[in-house]
């Protein structure tokens, strides 16, 4: 990838153009299943979708994080609009949940992005190309009951993600699975085909009209393989003026009276804060160029992106790998993309609705199904297990438990695999590097940065492993802390090298504390 830093700081239309397309054709059946998925209206879905676009993307310091309404809270959601029984009393809770965002931008809570651990994060992501796959299988087969934006292993049609497939193979429509291989035969060999060089044209933009053009030619040809609307995109058709402005809701202010919305509230700007935190991590990861969003003005921009979703009647806005992983997919380069994917949305909804009702679920399928081999592909497995254990385990742990339950219940058990993990390391090794010449008579011990009470244990037993008469000097001068626990293991040891004829030397070392009080 060549550009430089002047250059990715202006549009980059010629990468930027088609890449939008591709992300908007793979947002707009993901808003309408989240919609679907948490139980609300399904312009609910579109508005967040647009406000992901035009309010936050400009307001974001992520060159390629695409923001939108996320499954990771539908269940949330759902449970919300089910217990307050009122929408619009919903909709104050997302206002509330976008000003606490602002809240933790205010505290610099963005910071705690940083300490995601690497192998959790890649661990997400293959989790969340698995789920594309094995979601989007039943779609690509004609199999529509469950929500296409739908990330959750417990189905709301009460099936589950792996009973969903075997319904899928009884419920077979040979006009999608015919449109969904050939959708996925031009996905893949697109590179080998001369249009890839028209770069204004994108392969899933070439996807969807495949898909279309098919399903027109099976009423002559196939009469049987018709796709029935309930396998089209469904979005809706408003008649005139008066029935796009009803699409719109605004927030019940009296319902501030009642606790469980400031509850909600609560929970919406924290959980939301949350996944967009490790969405911005793993788009960073993604970024070919390896730039660095600051996260608390992504805080920011989710907040007040929230405050107007939630203003205009839309669900909770959050970052959202998928639209990500399809948007640095396809090439883009600046956040102009997620700009003009939002652009589309609104425009495709408001001119050309009946349109975009024409387009097959099956070929949407198939660009998810190929945006989730890539997310999930199995090179970044064997590079893990080439890291080592502490790289792997917590990798596959995160990637089972997110197929198992959800997103954030997965990463919250992946993370805390991964902390058990960093934490028994981090009591197995010592806190110091031996500096001295092997086989000198004075072996010579370099503290580490920081030494904590972590490194009790290691140290002790480093310590008590040192022949008698032996000789050592223990150098703090490049340590710029110490723990109490830690230096108390330290001047502990003093009456024990003595004992044991060991000439022990301590090296700016601070004097043992004293607990307060004592005499």
């Amino acid at each position: 990838m060549t550009a430089s830093p002047a250059e990715l700081r202006q549009p980059q239309w010629r990468h930027d153009a088609p890449a939008a397309v591709v992300v908007f054709l793979v947002a707009l059946p993901l808003c309408l299943g989240v919609a679907l998925a948490s139980g609300a209206p399904l312009f609910a879905g579109i508005i967040a979708g647009v406000v992901g676009g035009l309010v936050v993307a400009p307001l974001s310091g992520s060159a390629l994080m695409v923001s939108g309404p996320a499954a990771g809270l539908t269940a949330i959601v759902l449970a919300a609009i089910t217990q307050l029984g009122d929408y619009r009393a919903f909709l104050t809770a997302v206002v509330l949940g976008g000003l606490i965002q602002l809240g933790l931008a205010a505290v610099r809570a963005g910071i705690i992005g940083l300490y995601f651990p690497a192998a959790v994060i890649k661990g997400m992501l293959s989790a969340i190309g698995l789920v594309l796959i094995l979601k989007q299988l039943p779609h690509a087969v004609g199999y529509d009951a469950d929500a296409m934006g739908d990330e959750t292993f417990r189905q709301a049609n009460a099936e589950n993600t792996f009973s969903g497939l075997g319904h899928a193979l009884d419920a077979l429509e040979p006009g999608a699975v015919l449109i969904a291989l050939l959708s996925l035969v031009l996905l893949f060999g697109w590179g080998a085909t001369p249009l890839a060089r028209m770069r204004l044209l994108p392969a899933p933009l070439a996807v969807v009209a495949l898909g279309v053009g098919v399903n027109a030619v099976f009423p002559a040809l196939l009469p049987a393989w018709t796709l029935a609307p309930t396998h089209l995109v469904q979005l809706p058709v408003p008649s005139d003026a008066a029935a796009l402005a009803a699409q719109f809701a605004f927030p019940a202010w009296e319902a501030l009276a009642n606790p469980v919305v400031w509850r909600v509230g609560v929970t919406l700007g924290i959980v939301a804060s949350l996944e967009t935190l490790l969405s911005l991590e793993a788009t960073d990861k993604m970024d070919p160029y390896r730039r660095e969003a600051p996260p608390n003005r992504e805080l920011f921009a989710q907040g007040i992106g929230n405050a107007v979703s939630g203003l205009l009647g839309g669900l909770p806005v959050t970052g959202v790998i998928v639209r990500s992983a399809a948007n640095v997919n396809a090439g883009a380069r600046t956040r102009w993309s997620a700009i003009l994917h939002g652009v589309l949305l609104a425009v495709a909804v408001l001119a050309i609705p009946r349109m975009l009702n024409l387009v097959p679920l099956a070929a949407l399928a198939a660009i998810l199904l190929h945006t989730g081999w890539k997310l999930a592909h199995p090179a970044i497995l064997r590079g893990m297990v080439r890291l080592g254990r502490s790289q792997w385990v917590p990798y596959v742990i995160t990637v089972t438990a997110i197929l198992m339950t959800d997103l954030l219940v997965g990463i919250a058990i992946g993370m805390t695999v991964g902390v058990f993990i960093i934490l028994r390391e981090t009591l197995r090794n010592p806190p110091f590097s031996v500096v001295s010449p092997a086989g000198a008579v004075l072996t010579r011990w370099q503290l580490h940065d920081h030494v904590n009470f972590l490194h009790k244990a290691a140290l002790l037993e480093a310590l008590h492993a040192l022949p008698e008469g032996a000789r050592l000097e223990v150098d703090g001068r490049a340590t710029r802390r110490f723990d109490a626990d830690a230096l108390d293991a330290l001047h502990a040891f003093e009456e024990t090298a003595r004992l044991r004829r060991i000439d022990y030397r301590l090296v700016a070392i601070p004097p043992r504390p004293v607990a307060a009080g004592a005499h």
